[in-house]
């Protein structure tokens, strides 16, 4: 999206160290932060480093399914379509932790 409209705002000093607070709490730029809270969603602050350690963990076991059904597709003695079924279930966890912890939420702004 092209943005070619230019805006300034003044803001008390307090007010400006609250959002530039809050936009680094959120690994965004204050202008982004601003422009997620005017389509109405509710960024979520960066995760803690349990979060990225529990990211690559499933991540490692994931390439671990992927790993065995190819073995298995290739030798023929495990049950593709189960293994199969269980990388889909995987990848559709690590997307909804993804989504949990990083993705901002839509919200209901009544001045919207």
């Amino acid at each position: 999206m092209k943005r070619t409209i230019k805006k300034q705002f003044w803001f008390s000093r307090d007010e400006a160290q609250d959002l530039q607070k809050k936009a680094k709490r959120t690994c965004l730029s204050e202008a982004a932060l601003v422009r997620l809270l005017l389509r109405g969603y509710e960024p979520r602050e960066r995760p803690d480093e349990r979060f990225y350690d529990a990211m690559r963990q499933l991540s490692a076991i994931g390439n671990n399914i992927n790993q065995l059904a190819l073995k298995a597709n290739a030798q023929g003695f495990v049950d593709v379509p189960m293994l199969t079924e269980e990388a889909k279930r995987w990848h559709k966890f690590r997307a909804d932790i993804e989504r949990q912890f990083l993705r901002p939420e839509l919200r209901d702004a009544k001045w919207q």
